[in-house]
């Protein structure tokens, strides 16, 4: 009997195949005391399956296949980090040695305590990377039991008798970017989680690779079977579970439908993003690092209007990113876009960043983190990086030295007061000061500008539009505090709604007031990059989106087809509409030919 399982829709396309089901290895974890005379050898067992899984990321990076996109390295790189972070390792340790815990219950237990401290994080990026950590202690409890990674066999594409293999379908509680990698001699044609969001690293390698999936899949992996025939509609983060002939050839025709549509989309990475009626449209990159920047430049951007510099500052062990180690990495996404220009957002992470404060200690280390987390409407972002002013000079010296081999731009997060603002550019002012002393090179013209993701910051736009040279408004979180909604809280997710009639007046004044005054606004949250609110934003007087690579080409199609000056009068009658009824009529005239 078909059923159906809603989730969260993250990489588009349809999917269809046999499920494979990935058991986690956590949920049957022994729990025993050892002996004392014992205790050492089970420190050792834990060491040595650390080094196992060591090996194994290792080799996996090793056979990296060259067609590999290139976040599968670094994230494999991140696991490699947490692997060997001694807030892990070390407490797990603790726990054996003191309270005589057996390696596996040690490693829950402080599993446990750092996905608690994940649970404070309001900010949705790094509260994702939460299910870095849980994949990591997956691995090396995998190793503990002695149990291989369950993948299956290698299929061929082509059965013996010349029809098409059914397809893997991996349906997980979670799954690891290197557990996908196990899975490319297979046909890997999707995969189903019962965790994950957006942003999750899950769901970045799906938009990477293009594989349609569906991350926060409640009960998935309790309700579907092994070898159960699913349909993945990406789309809409549908899961459709033993379909009947009909809905399988519906959904077969929609895959047809899809393969042509990207080929389509292959001939419009030259094509200028212009309008209709003739307007220029900018089409930038959101990059996590440097190796990023290939993929931006291959999907057609015309630069990188977010660069989100806290990935060098995660997974650290025990110590900061030093100037010459940040400066290499801007360095390295600057030359890569070729002359391109790279918007680079100082830290966004603070006192709700979990593992370690960046609080330098006497010995230049970071000390550890031992009281309680702050939620977001704590100190972080901007505010943490002015609370900690020695740790914000060192980016902005190594940020301004990368402007001097190609245009850089500077965003800083969060901002909401004058001082606040004021403070920041006084910090740059002194670290150009500080390089000239040093004789080093930089940009003296280099732009800095504001992220708008905060009401108060849009109430207090003349502000802004005085002191900044360019604005860019993070949709994400601006719909969060102006709807007071955490989008990971099950109870009120489904009220995050990017059409709420305020968010569009917020966003549109902010277009609107930044125009005016001929100041260059952006857009770089996750609207951006839905090609069902290019329309809108456009109407709206936007001219410059930023988004992940994989979705520019669609973005770019809607551009192709819209009429600015319509688009304009319609969004008007948009912006007017309070009640839900004509909202929704005037959004459904947006999308008209």
């Amino acid at each position: 009997m078909p059923f159906a399982l809603h989730g969260i829709p993250v990489s588009r396309g349809v999917a269809i195949g046999r499920a494979h089901l990935l058991a986690p290895a956590a949920l049957d974890v022994s729990h025993y005391l050892v002996d004392e005379d014992r205790l050492e050898d089970e420190v050792l067992r834990l060491r040595n399956a650390r080094t196992a899984v060591r090996a194994e990321l290792a080799a996996l990076k090793r056979d990296l296949p060259r067609d590999a996109p290139e976040e599968m390295g670094a994230f494999l790189d991140v696991h490699a980090m947490i692997l060997d972070d001694e807030m892990l390792s070390r407490e797990a340790e603790r726990l054996i040695r003191e309270r005589r815990y057996n390696a596996e219950w040690a490693l829950t237990t402080r599993l446990e305590d750092l996905m608690r401290q994940f649970d404070e994080i309001e900010d949705e990026y790094l509260r994702e990377r939460k299910a870095d950590i849980e994949q990591v202690v997956e691995r090396i409890l995998k190793v503990l039991a002695g149990a291989p990674v369950l993948t299956p066999a290698p299929v061929p594409a082509v059965a013996a008798d010349g029809q098409p293999t059914p397809g893997v379908i991996v349906v997980a509680h979670d799954i690891s970017p290197a557990d996908m990698l196990q899975f490319r001699h297979t046909v890997f044609h999707g995969f189903v989680t019962d965790l994950g969001g957006r942003t999750s690293h899950t769901a970045i390698v799906a938009r990477s690779l293009d594989i349609p999936a569906a991350v926060g899949v409640q009960n998935a992996s309790e309700l579907i079977r092994q070898d159960d025939w699913i349909i993945i509609d990406g789309d809409a983060g549908l899961v459709i579970v033993d379909p009947t002939p009909i809905i399988l050839e519906e959904y077969r025709h929609r895959q047809s439908e899809r393969a042509l549509e990207n080929k389509r989309l292959q001939r419009l990475r030259h094509t200028p993003a212009v309008t209709l009626d003739g307007i220029e449209i900018d089409l930038l990159a959101n990059i996590e690092m440097a190796e990023d920047a290939s993929a931006a430049l291959a999907a057609g951007a015309v630069g990188v209007g977010l660069f989100r510099s806290e990935f060098l500052f995660m997974n650290r062990r025990g110590e900061l990113p030093g100037e010459d180690e940040q400066f290499e990495a801007y360095r390295r996404a600057v030359e890569a876009m070729r002359g391109l220009p790279v918007t680079i957002r100082t830290i966004d992470i603070g006192a709700d960043k979990p593992l370690l404060d960046f609080r330098d200690g006497r010995d230049g280390r970071a000390e550890e983190y031992e009281t309680a987390l702050n939620p977001a409407l704590g100190l972080r972002a901007i505010r943490w990086s002015l609370s900690e002013p020695a740790m914000f000079l060192t980016q902005l010296r190594a940020l301004l030295r990368a402007s001097a081999f190609g245009p850089v731009r500077l965003l800083f997060p969060m901002l909401a007061h004058a001082r606040e603002i004021d403070q920041t550019l006084e910090l740059v002012a002194r670290a150009k000061h500080e390089l000239d002393q040093r004789g080093v090179a930089y940009d003296p013209n280099l732009k800095v500008g504001a992220m708008i993701e905060i009401p108060a910051a849009v109430l207090l736009l003349p502000l802004f539009l005085r002191r900044m040279d360019f604005l860019s408004i993070g949709t994400n979180d601006l719909i969060q505090y102006t709807l007071a909604i955490d989008r990971a809280d099950n109870a009120v997710a489904h009220l995050y709604d990017p059409l709420h009639p305020a968010v569009l007046q917020l966003i549109a004044r902010t277009i609107r007031e930044a125009n005016h005054a001929g100041v260059p606004v952006a857009v770089c949250g996750e609207m951006a990059g839905d090609p069902a609110m290019t329309r809108l934003l456009l109407g709206m007087g936007l001219r410059e989106f930023s988004m992940h690579p994989a979705q520019l080409l669609r973005v770019k199609q809607e551009i192709l087809h819209a009429d600015c000056t319509r688009l304009e009068g319609l969004v008007e009658q948009v912006l007017c509409a309070y009640e839900p009824e004509e909202a929704a009529a005037a959004l459904a005239r947006l999308s008209q030919p």
